[in-house]
């Protein structure tokens, strides 16, 4: 896992575990990180390493309570749409607006319910959705885990695409005080 993962949930799942353990039940996550992945058909005789993609994944995870302990909120638990707030604002920070991808219902098995963020040439770029009850049970997790996983490769693929739109700055800056 340490050397070519193919997936970069595991070492989050492990960082919520040991916090766990140690009385730190309210987290959120982020973790930039490289995963590689095998395509059969990309196999050739002449060379075999192109058969290996290595992509920059970006994995946030979320769990526990999103406030607690306020005297002036009180206690709310985290949930699947404050994770799916903080996916479309790092689409807003690369510049990549909502309009452009399309919304699925991911079928991915390592989530009970979650949707996958596409091009629109069907290119998956993120998913984000709690994690299934197996896979929080094989790490001995009881809170729910809201996970998602951007493809970073792919969404800064896409983002240089968008047209960058700017103001030139004023020659002569507003005054408040003359």
């Amino acid at each position: 896992l340490g050397v070519m993962r193919q997936t970069i949930l595991f070492g989050g799942l492990e960082s919520i575990v040991r916090n766990a353990n140690r009385k730190n039940p309210n987290l959120k996550f982020f973790e930039f990180g490289n995963t590689y992945a095998f395509h059969q058909d990309k196999r050739t005789e002449d060379s075999p390493i192109r058969a290996y993609r290595q992509n920059q994944h970006l994995g946030l995870w979320v769990t526990g309570k999103r406030v607690s302990g306020s005297w002036a909120h009180p206690d709310e638990d985290s949930s699947f749409y404050e994770l799916k707030a903080y996916v479309q604002n790092v689409f807003l920070r690369v510049g990549l607006s909502a309009e452009k991808l399309v919304v699925k219902e991911s079928g991915n098995n390592i989530f009970s319910k979650a949707i996958a963020y596409e091009t629109r040439n069907g290119r998956v770029i993120a998913e984000a959705g709690i994690l299934a009850q197996t896979v929080r049970k094989a790490f001995d997790i009881a809170n729910e885990v809201f996970f998602a996983d951007i493809d970073w490769t792919a969404l800064t693929k896409a983002a240089s695409k968008q047209e960058v739109v700017f103001s030139e700055v004023g020659k002569f800056p507003s005054v408040s005080r003359d």
